[in-house]
């Protein structure tokens, strides 16, 4: 063998040897334990004081000898990985986790899971929640009291704290517009007893709405003010306006004539005449003073 094939081999031993030692002290690795971290080898006692994990619960390292459980960055020994309310073992178990504390689901549940509005059990969490008007539902839950078929994200309609599906709701309780023979679903106005969808209460005379609106009726059909002055109401022979029931509801009438009570004066001191005598002269009213003097 040759000068340079006696040291190349001497060179092959030499890393041969290397690999056998722990790669941070350097003790001979030959028939005892050892870990590996990115392809070297340490001994158990390096490999734990460089490498080793703290647990979360008991602030220990987590030696080679312990299994290492590990969730979100943080770490623990199997026997430390608990519920911290019960402090039973979460191992291969449902958890969940709460201002950075980890809880087995009853706990989680007990503590801050939402409650069935219907059953009033709680929601266990991983399970799908159905929220509606600030309440919670199993979504098992949450179905139409009548048919019992699930609501899901369908339209629904509520009345006395109970669901229904907007079939079961019209065929339950909704009354139909008096006007175009549909269901009311919502709002609507009730009118000589009727019930009306507030956009079919409309004017007999200009068909605008009247909902919310004051109205006079005539003959059983309603009318907006000025469509019912235009043609019903009858005109003060004072200030020739409207008299229209409404507000001051009080008018006087003598001989086919109509006045405002406000109006109903004397022609020539314009003294109220309402409750007391009065004279005529021509068109004219006046008082017993003013006439007894003309």
């Amino acid at each position: 063998m040759g000068k340079a094939e006696v040291l190349k081999h001497q060179e092959e031993l030499k890393m041969a040897s290397d690999q056998s030692a722990c790669y941070h002290c350097m003790v001979s690795l030959c028939g005892k334990r050892y870990a590996t971290k990115e392809d070297n080898a340490y001994c158990v006692k390096c490999y734990d004081s460089l490498f080793a994990n703290i647990c979360e619960e008991c602030k220990k390292p987590i030696e080679c000898d312990f299994k290492d459980l590990a969730y979100k960055g943080c770490h623990w020994h199997e026997a430390c990985f608990k519920c911290a309310k019960c402090h039973q073992s979460l191992v291969e178990k449902p958890f969940a986790a709460k201002d950075e504390l980890l809880l087995c689901t009853e706990c989680y549940s007990n503590e801050y899971s939402s409650k069935c509005f219907h059953c009033k059990r709680t929601i266990m969490p991983g399970s799908r929640k159905m929220e509606f008007k600030g309440s919670c539902w199993h979504e098992a839950c949450f179905v139409c009291q009548h048919c019992r078929q699930p609501l899901g994200t369908k339209p629904l309609i509520t009345k006395d704290n109970d669901n229904y599906c907007v079939p079961c709701f019209e065929k339950q309780f909704a009354q139909c517009c008096y006007s175009c023979k549909k269901v009311i679903t919502a709002g609507g106005v009730t009118y000589h007893d009727q019930p009306w969808h507030k956009e079919c209460f409309l004017c007999t005379g200009c068909e605008k709405q009247l909902a919310g609106q004051r109205f006079i009726s005539k003959d059983e059909h309603p009318y907006c003010l000025e469509c019912f002055s235009r043609r019903y109401a009858k005109k003060c022979v004072a200030c020739t306006k409207s008299i229209t029931a409404l507000g001051e509801a009080k008018f006087i009438s003598f001989e086919d004539r109509q006045w405002h009570s406000d109006c109903f004066k004397c022609g020539k001191c314009s003294s109220s005449l309402v409750g007391k005598g009065f004279l005529t002269q021509q068109d004219e009213i006046l008082c017993c003073k003013c006439g007894s003097t003309a």
